[in-house]
């Protein structure tokens, strides 16, 4: 990847999205914003962001369901779960399906370093 990164915001409460937007458009090529996981799939599988922003709780498909099925289809998809779960349940499942990251959402300033390749941006699962 060269430049900055598109990215795919996955989150069903518009605020938080919004809020996530304006902290990641300054790093982004690109934004695009979804609400739940079903829709993530399908945009992921025509647009090919550089990283997925991904919530784990929302109806329908879970962020963890469409973490997992966008990773079968491409296993060098970069997620990020986002999430305010942080139990150590959440994260396992997260690293099972292959997600690259686990950001709580108090900690969304980590959010653009991340996207800018500074690694010891995050939370630890």
């Amino acid at each position: 990847m060269t430049g900055a990164p598109s990215v795919l915001i996955v989150e069903d409460n518009a605020p938080m999205r919004a809020l996530i937007r304006s902290l990641v458009e300054g790093v982004s090529s690109a934004v695009h914003e979804c609400a739940d996981g079903e829709t993530a799939v399908e945009l992921y599988g025509r647009l090919h962001p550089d990283w997925v922003l991904m919530d784990v709780k929302m109806g329908g498909m879970d962020g963890i369901a469409a973490t997992q099925a966008i990773r079968r289809s491409d296993p060098e998809a970069r997620i990020i779960i986002v999430t305010e779960c942080l139990e150590d349940e959440y994260a396992r499942a997260a690293s099972a399906v292959g997600a690259s990251g686990f950001v709580g959402k108090e900690n969304l300033l980590a959010l653009p370093g991340l996207l800018a390749g500074r690694s010891d941006q995050g939370d630890a699962p």
